[in-house]
C-alpha cells in the first residue's frame, strides 16, 4: 500500500477509505468516525457545536440558524491536524450540516505543512457513491484495489435488484430521515428504496431530503413507513417515534394501522454515502420484500412498537 498519511472529515469517507484496505495510513478522523471500530482510536481534527442532550426539534433549529448565518455545526481541531502532517484530506461539500465547511478545509489545506492534497466527495447517487471510492483510490495510487471493491458491492446490488424484479407488488413506501419535523429521504435513498422493491411516494433521487409537513406524509398514503433518522441509534430514533404515539396524522397511516413500521440505525446506514450503503439496499429490502429477500448479514430493521405494548409485553 502507498505510504500516504490520510485525515477523514466524515464517517462516510472513513469507511471508504477502510474498505480500501487504507487503514494504516489513516492518521486522523471525525469525533463521529466509529466504524470500522478500530478508527474509534485515532486522534479527532473535529468538533461538534451541536449539544449531545439536544432534542429532535432543537437539533433542527440549531441546523437551520446555522445555515442561514452560513456558519458550519462542525469546525476543526487545527492543531491536532497540523500535528498529524497529513498528505492527503478527505471531505465533502454535498451537506452543509455533516460535515467541516468547505471553505475552512481548504484554508486550513494552504497553511499545513506539505499542502495536502484535498479530495472532496459529492456523491448524489449510488453509482457515484462507488465513483467516490475510486477517487480515493486514485488520490493514493490503489486504484486495482478499488475496482475489486466496488465489483463486489455491484454484484451484491445486482443480487438484490434480480430478485425484487420478480415481485408481484411494490409497496408504497416513506422513508424518513428524520422525524420531528419529518424530513423525506433525498439523493441515494429513493435509488435504493426502487432496487429494494418498493415505490418511495416522498423522496426525490438526485435531490437533499426535504422537510415535510405530516398532511403531506397522510397524503401519500405509505404501506410502509422506514424510518432512518440521521445521525440517530434505533434506540434514540424509538424514542422519537413514541412522541408521535398519538399523533391524529401518524395515526392515519396505513404504515401504522398496518403494523408496517421499521427503524434502522440512521448513524450507520442511508445517510453514509460509503460501502455500507449496500447493507442499508439488504436491510431495506428484506423489510419491504421479506419473501424473496433474505435476511441481511448485519440483521433486520426494527418493527416500530408503540412504547406501551412494549411495556406491557415486558411486564
Amino acid at each position: 500500500m502507498p505510504d500516504v498519511r490520510i485525515v477523514s472529515l466524515l464517517p462516510s469517507a472513513t469507511e471508504i477509505i477502510c474498505a480500501l484496505g487504507l487503514e494504516p495510513q489513516l492518521v486522523g478522523v471525525t469525533h463521529e468516525c466509529d466504524y470500522p471500530p478500530v478508527v474509534r482510536d485515532l486522534p479527532k481534527v473535529t468538533h461538534t457545536l451541536i449539544p449531545t442532550d439536544a432534542s429532535s426539534l432543537d437539533i433542527d433549529r440549531l441546523v437551520r440558524e446555522r445555515l442561514q448565518s452560513a456558519r458550519a455545526l462542525y469546525t476543526l481541531d487545527l492543531p491536532t491536524l497540523e500535528a498529524l502532517r497529513p498528505d492527503v484530506i478527505v471531505t465533502q461539500a454535498l451537506c452543509d450540516v455533516c460535515a467541516v465547511a468547505e471553505e475552512e478545509v481548504k484554508a486550513a489545506a494552504c497553511v499545513l505543512p506539505g499542502t495536502p492534497r484535498v479530495v472532496n466527495l459529492e456523491p448524489q447517487s449510488l453509482a457515484e457513491v462507488f465513483a467516490s471510492l475510486h477517487q480515493v483510490a486514485e488520490a493514493v495510487g490503489c486504484q486495482s484495489v478499488a475496482s475489486q471493491v466496488v465489483a463486489r458491492l455491484e454484484a451484491r446490488v445486482a443480487a438484490v435488484a434480480e430478485r425484487a424484479a420478480g415481485v408481484p407488488y411494490r409497496p408504497r413506501v416513506a422513508l424518513l430521515e428524520w422525524l420531528h419535523p419529518p424530513f423525506s429521504c433525498g439523493h441515494w435513498s429513493p435509488e435504493l428504496v426502487a432496487l429494494a422493491g418498493g415505490e418511495e411516494v416522498l423522496g426525490r433521487a438526485g435531490v437533499p431530503s426535504r422537510t415535510l409537513s405530516w398532511e403531506e406524509v397522510v397524503a401519500a398514503q405509505p404501506e410502509v413507513v422506514f424510518v432512518a433518522c440521521c445521525g440517530f441509534s434505533v434506540e434514540r430514533t424509538l424514542a422519537d417515534l413514541d412522541q408521535l404515539a398519538d399523533h391524529p396524522a401518524w395515526q392515519a397511516l396505513p404504515a401504522v394501522r398496518q403494523g408496517r413500521v421499521y427503524v434502522t440505525d440512521g448513524s450507520h446506514y442511508f445517510s453514509r454515502p460509503g460501502p455500507r450503503l449496500v447493507e442499508s439496499l439488504e436491510i431495506l429490502a428484506h423489510a419491504l420484500q421479506p419473501a424473496s429477500q433474505p435476511q441481511p448479514v448485519v440483521g433486520p430493521a426494527v418493527v416500530y412498537v408503540p412504547q406501551q405494548q412494549r411495556t406491557a409485553a415486558n411486564a
